[in-house]
């Protein structure tokens, strides 16, 4: 088990629900493969530059422990996600 963190930028455009539903999901989805130590919530932010056409995304960071296979999975499961603008998994 190695301690990671995902940095998530979703997309606004779709709503409060729908950005609390995708936090939701990847909260889940870790916590059922690995141990969610801390979720930082920093809301909704201007973005440096446009992606997809939108100026703002909800960035949300998860700090998490799992086994070594596992961030790939989660990164693969956010790129093909709607609604997920940028997504970064890190080796803490």
């Amino acid at each position: 088990m190695a301690k990671y963190e995902a940095a998530m930028i979703f997309s606004v455009a779709n709503g409060e629900e729908a950005t609390a539903a995708l936090k939701e999901k990847f909260n889940d989805l870790i916590a059922k493969n690995g141990t969610v130590e801390n979720v930082d919530d920093w809301g909704k932010r201007r973005l440096a530059y446009l992606i997809n056409d939108e100026a703002d995304g909800y960035y949300v960071f998860f700090t998490f422990e799992s086994a070594p296979e596992f961030p790939a999975e989660l990164e693969r499961i956010a790129k093909i996600t709607d609604g997920v603008l940028r997504v970064m998994v890190i080796k803490k």
